[in-house]
C-alpha cells in the first residue's frame, strides 16, 4: 500500500510505502501496478497510538452497564431513577462514588431496587456493592468468598469468584476495538491484575479471529508468564495495591523480586500518597529494574517524584482524569495535595519516562481527550489544577508514541518500522490547535487498513 502526500514530519510532505507490515520507504515514490494507494492530501501522519493502561474486558462489558457516578449520578435519587428501568434479571452498574450516597449496603439497596439483583462496581475497581436478591442468587451457586461481607453485601477483590458465580465469559473485543481504531489506537497494555493464563488463551482467540485488532501487551499475574505463547507479548506483572489492605511489606517484595528473578517488570497501582510511599520502599528494597512503572501516581509530592527519578521508573499516568473528576478531586483532596494530583509536567522535568493510559472502563477510552486535558489541566467546571503539570500537545501526544516495551522510546515513522501508523485529516499546526479524535481519518495495524473514515474516499 502507498500512502501519498502525507505530512511525516512538522512541514515535510513524503509518500510512504508499507510492506509486509513494516514502513518500506519514505520519499518521492510512484505507485507500482495494483498497489492501492490512499491519498493523505498532507495530513499528519503518526506512529499508532498506543494504550499504555486500559481493561479491555471491562471495556467491553460497559456497554451493557449502566453509570452510577459522578457525573451522571449524583444524588441518591438519580441512583434510583437509574437503577429502576423496566426488565428483569440482572442489573449491572459501574463507576459508583461514596459521593453520590456513601457505600450503601445491601438494605439500602433493597430500598432502591427490591424485586432484582443489582451489582454495582466502585469506580475503583475493587469493590461490588450487592442487595439482597444478588446475594441470595449468587449465594445459591457458590460458597461465599473471604471478600464478601454478607451483612452489608460488600463483595471486596473477588471478581474471579463473581465471575465464576455467575458462570460468566470473557467478552468478545470487537466493538470496542473498532472504537479504539476509531481513534488511531493501535496497541493497548491491557493492566488487569488478574490476567491469568486462562485469559491470555482468550485474547489469544480474539486476535487471531479478527475481533481484536490492536497489538497486545498483557499485565498481569505471576502466572501469566506461565501462559501459552500467543500473538500478545508479555507485559509487566501488576501488583495492585490498596491502602485500605497493604500486603505484608516482605510479600510485595518477593512479588517484585520474583518477577525480576523471570526477567519481567513490576508494575504498581498507587492512587494514593501512603500507595506510593510503600510501592517505592518495596521497589528500593528488591531493586528497581528497567522497565519498572508506577501507575497512576495520582499524588505525588515533589520528594517522591525526586524518588521515583532516582529508581529509574517510568510512571503511567491518566490525564484526563483531571478533565473528567477534578472537581471531586477538589472537593475530596486535602489542598496541601493539589498542586501533586496527576503530575505531568514535573516528572517529564525530573527525566522520569511518562506514559499515558486511559485506565478505561473506569474512565473514557479516548487518547486524544486526554491529550485536551494534558494541555488545558481544566476540571468539567473550568477550574485549573496544576497549571505547571500543562504539556505541549507536542508533550502530550508523546504519552501515546512510546514503545511499550521501553516507555523512555519514542515510535517514529521511519524505513524498517512497525507500520502502525495514524493518519490525521489535516497537518500537525491545524491540528494541535484542538485535540481530537475527529481528525483521524485512517488507522494502521501492521501495514493493515482497521479503520477508514466514510467520508473520505477510499484509495
Amino acid at each position: 500500500m502507498l500512502i501519498r502526500d502525507a505530512e511525516v514530519r512538522a512541514g515535510k510532505r513524503a509518500d510512504v510505502r508499507l510492506a509486509a507490515g513494516l514502513i518500506a520507504e519514505i520519499g518521492d515514490l510512484p505507485p507500482r501496478p495494483g498497489e492501492a494507494v490512499i491519498d493523505a492530501s498532507g495530513g499528519a501522519l503518526l506512529p499508532g497510538l498506543h494504550d499504555h493502561h486500559i481493561h479491555l474486558a471491562g471495556l467491553a462489558v460497559r456497554a451493557a452497564s449502566l453509570p452510577c457516578g459522578p457525573p451522571e449520578v449524583n444524588t441518591p435519587e438519580q441512583l434510583a431513577a437509574q437503577l429502576r428501568r423496566p426488565g428483569t434479571g440482572w442489573i449491572r452498574g459501574i463507576g459508583y462514588h461514596e459521593s453520590v450516597m456513601g457505600l450503601p449496603d445491601a438494605a439500602a439497596l433493597d430500598r432502591l431496587v427490591p424485586d432484582r439483583p443489582i451489582r454495582i462496581q466502585h469506580r475503583s475497581g475493587r469493590l461490588w456493592l450487592l442487595n439482597s436478591p444478588a446475594l441470595a442468587e449468587l449465594l445459591a451457586r457458590a460458597e461465599p468468598p473471604p471478600g464478601l461481607d454478607r451483612a452489608t453485601g460488600h463483595l471486596f477483590d473477588e471478581d474471579r469468584w463473581l465471575q465464576a458465580a455467575l458462570a460468566g465469559h470473557p467478552p468478545d473485543f470487537g466493538q470496542v476495538s473498532a472504537e479504539l481504531a476509531r481513534c488511531g489506537v493501535t496497541g493497548a497494555t491491557d493492566m488487569t491484575p488478574r490476567n491469568d493464563p486462562a485469559m491470555a488463551a482468550h485474547f489469544t482467540r480474539q486476535m487471531e479471529s479478527g475481533a481484536l485488532l490492536q497489538h497486545c501487551l498483557l499485565a498481569g499475574e505471576a502466572a501469566l508468564a506461565d501462559a501459552p505463547a500467543g500473538p500478545w507479548r508479555l507485559g509487566p506483572a501488576k501488583l495492585h495495591l490498596h491502602e485500605a489492605t497493604f500486603p505484608a511489606f516482605d510479600d510485595a517484595v518477593t512479588f517484585v523480586a520474583a518477577a525480576h528473578h523471570r526477567q519481567r517488570a513490576a508494575a504498581v497501582h498507587c492512587v494514593s500518597e501512603i500507595e506510593l510511599v510503600f510501592a517505592l520502599a518495596v521497589l528500593e528494597e528488591a531493586g528497581a529494574l528497567p522497565g519498572d512503572r508506577i501507575e497512576h501516581a495520582s499524588i505525588a509530592a515533589p520528594e517522591l517524584v525526586a524518588r521515583i527519578a532516582a529508581l529509574g521508573l517510568a510512571v503511567v499516568t491518566q490525564p484526563h482524569f483531571v478533565g473528567e473528576r477534578g472537581d471531586r478531586y477538589l472537593a475530596d483532596v486535602e489542598p496541601r495535595h493539589h498542586p501533586d494530583l496527576y503530575r505531568l509536567g514535573s516528572l517529564i522535568a525530573a527525566g522520569v519516562p511518562l506514559a499515558g493510559g486511559s485506565d478505561a472502563p473506569f474512565a473514557g477510552a479516548d487518547p486524544w481527550e486526554a491529550m485536551a486535558a494534558a494541555v488545558s489541566r481544566r476540571t468539567r467546571t473550568g477550574k485549573v489544577i496544576g497549571a505547571g503539570e500543562s504539556l505541549t500537545p507536542e508533550q502530550a501526544l508523546a504519552l501515546y508514541l512510546a514503545d511499550p516495551a521501553d516507555l523512555a522510546r519514542p515510535r517514529r515513522i521511519a524505513p524498517g518500522a512497525i507500520a502502525d501508523l495514524c493518519l490525521l485529516d489535516r497537518p500537525w499546526a491545524a491540528a494541535r490547535g484542538a485535540l481530537s479524535s475527529s481528525a483521524v481519518c485512517a488507522t494502521f495495524v501492521a501495514g493493515r487498513l482497521v479503520h477508514h473514515r466514510i467520508d473520505q474516499p477510499p484509495a
